[in-house]
């Protein structure tokens, strides 16, 4: 006769153990998106900053070859069929790419439309650089390049940065300082 021998009962999750990590899992997947989102919001907002300054360097080369004057450009156009001189018409062949003037966070697709993500101030235009003294912003003229804006983000593209929107000033640099209230500019 063969002897029956109890089991022992096997180790295993119960169920209660098992719901417990499958809700941990899910909170950090949940936890890992939300900052997978936030750094690719993060890093749009930084590529078109770079888009800023590539157009800037492009711009550089624009002004040395025309003896140190701006382009005759429009601040913005309503779309691409407009014959008038535009950023991206104007300076495509000082840039490298002319993906460039796109803003990679541009959801309603201004730069399919109108050609760029960009605005161009228009003050600048004819301007001598060596002379440059722009009243954009202000009510008396500026005179300090790294205050004068050349151009910046059309509309306020970038999740990430609320009320600020990439700008692109005279002296090469590229900032998220330009804030914007209600939807206008604050007074000095």
């Amino acid at each position: 006769m063969v002897a029956l021998i109890p089991m022992r009962a096997r180790p295993g999750f119960t169920l209660i153990e098992l719901l417990a990590v499958i809700a941990i899992i899910a909170v950090l997947a949940v936890l890992g998106t939300a900052g997978w989102q936030r750094s690719q919001r993060y890093s749009r907002s930084v590529a078109c900053m770079q888009n800023l300054r590539a157009i800037g360097a492009g711009l550089s080369r624009y002004v040395a070859e025309h003896d140190g004057v701006f382009p005759e450009l429009v601040m913005a156009r309503a779309t691409t069929a407009d014959s008038a001189p535009a950023m991206d018409t104007e300076l495509r062949a000082y840039v490298q790419d002319p993906r460039i003037f796109s803003c990679p966070d541009d959801s309603k697709h201004l730069a399919e439309t109108s050609g760029t993500s960009y605005l161009w101030n228009n003050r600048l235009n004819g301007q001598r650089l060596a002379t440059l003294s722009v009243s954009f912003l202000a009510m008396s003229p500026i005179d300090d390049p790294g205050r004068i804006m050349v151009m910046g983000d059309k509309e306020g593209f970038h999740p990430n940065l609320e009320n600020k929107l990439n700008v692109l000033y005279a002296d090469g640099h590229a900032s998220q300082e330009l804030t914007f209230v209600n939807g206008t500019l604050p007074q000095n």
